[in-house]
C-alpha cells in the first residue's frame, strides 16, 4: 500500500496563524461568526461521530443507505469506462460511507488511486488506519489541508480523470451563494469529463430537520461549544463556556439550519492579546446547514458549469446523491 500525507501548512506556525486571524476576524464582524471548518480538533472529531450515531441524525444514515444498497448504481454513474481514475473525497472524514464504494471498485479490479482530503490530521490518520487494514494493495494518497490546495495537489500528482466525492450535504456547510461560488471554483479545478458527486439534504418536515440539530442530549451544543475550548487552547482565549448557549434554528421558507452560540452576559473575552466584547444576548454565529429543493440543485449545477448526469436518492427520499460531469 502506497501512502501519502501531505499537508497545507509551509511553516510550522502558518495553520495557527490561519486559524487565529479567521477567529479575530470573525470576531471582530458584524455579527459575530466563527468558521464551522474549525470545529474538528481531536475532540471535535470524536462529538461528531457520536452525532452521526444519534437517532435523531438522519443525514449520515441516509447516504449511507445509497452507499450501501446502491452502490453499483453509484459506480455505473460516477466511473469512467475502463480508464484509470483518481478518487478524491473532499472532507473525507472516516470514509465510512465511502468504503462501500471503494470495496465495490477494488472487488470490480478497477484501476484508481483513493485521495482522501480533510482539514483534520487526526481523522486523516484514522481513515489511513482503517483503508489499510481493509484494502492492504489500495494506492492511497492522503491529504491534508483546504480542499481546492489540495485538488492542485492532486492534479499535480497525476493526469488522470478525477472522480470527486462531496458527501455529508457539506456543501450545506455554505449559504447559497457562497455554495454557487465553491462549486464554480470545483468546475475551474478540475478538467473536462471529470466527474462529482455531491451529496444534497431534501427539504422536508420541519420537526426532522430541526431534531437533527438541536438534540436532547446536548452533544451538538458540545459540538459547537468545543470551537471556544479549542480557541482557549490554541490561541490563548479565555472564553467561559458557562456563559455562553447553543441555540439552534430552522427556516423551512429558505431551508436555511443555523447554529448559534449566545452569550449570556456584558463581558469581554481575550483572543491572543486582543479583546473582544460582547453584549447579553449577543450571537456568534457558528453553522449554517442548508436544505435543498430539486430546483435549486439543478439551478446550482448548471449555473457552474457542470451537466447533471444521474441522481440516487435513499429509500425514504430524504437525501440525495446528484452526479455531475464538468463540461
Amino acid at each position: 500500500m502506497n501512502v501519502q500525507l501531505d499537508s497545507h501548512a509551509k511553516t510550522e506556525n502558518e495553520p495557527i496563524d490561519y486559524f487565529l486571524q479567521d477567529v479575530l476576524n470573525g470576531l471582530q464582524s458584524t455579527p459575530k461568526k466563527l468558521s464551522s471548518k474549525y470545529f474538528y480538533d481531536k475532540i471535535g472529531d470524536h462529538l461528531f461521530q457520536q452525532i452521526m450515531a444519534m437517532p435523531e441524525y438522519y443525514l449520515t444514515r441516509c447516504e449511507l443507505d445509497i452507499f450501501k444498497n446502491k452502490t453499483d448504481e453509484l459506480a455505473d454513474l460516477l466511473i469512467p469506462e475502463n480508464e484509470p481514475f483518481d478518487l478524491i473525497e473532499l472532507g473525507a472524514g472516516d470514509a465510512m460511507k465511502s468504503t462501500y464504494l471503494l470495496e465495490y471498485l477494488v472487488k470490480k479490479g478497477a484501476d484508481f488511486t483513493y485521495m482522501p482530503i480533510d482539514i483534520s490530521g487526526n481523522i486523516l490518520s484514522i481513515l489511513d488506519k482503517k483503508v489499510s487494514s481493509q484494502f492492504p494493495a489500495l494506492e492511497v494518497t492522503c491529504l491534508e489541508g483546504d480542499y481546492f490546495e489540495m485538488l492542485q495537489k492532486a492534479a499535480s500528482l497525476s493526469n488522470r480523470r478525477k472522480v470527486v466525492l462531496f458527501l455529508g450535504s457539506n456543501i450545506g456547510n455554505m449559504s447559497l451563494e457562497e455554495a454557487e461560488s465553491f462549486c464554480l471554483h470545483l468546475n475551474k479545478n478540475l478538467s473536462s469529463k471529470d466527474r462529482v458527486l455531491v451529496g444534497f439534504d431534501l427539504k422536508k418536515n420541519p420537526h426532522i430537520i430541526l431534531d437533527a440539530y438541536n438534540d436532547k442530549e446536548g452533544i451538538t451544543a458540545a459540538f459547537n461549544l468545543n470551537l471556544l475550548t479549542r480557541i482557549n487552547n490554541e490561541l490563548e482565549g479565555n472564553f467561559d463556556l458557562e456563559q455562553f448557549q447553543h441555540y439552534q434554528t430552522y427556516d423551512p421558507v429558505s431551508g436555511a439550519c443555523r447554529s448559534f452560540l449566545i452569550s449570556l452576559k456584558n463581558q469581554k473575552v481575550t483572543v491572543g492579546n486582543v479583546s473582544i466584547s460582547f453584549e447579553e444576548h449577543e450571537l456568534i454565529n457558528m453553522e449554517i446547514s442548508q436544505k435543498f429543493s430539486a430546483e435549486q440543485i439543478s439551478a446550482l449545477g448548471e449555473k457552474s458549469g457542470f451537466a447533471i448526469t444521474g441522481e440516487i436518492k435513499d429509500s425514504k427520499k430524504w437525501f440525495v446523491d446528484s452526479i455531475w460531469q464538468v463540461q
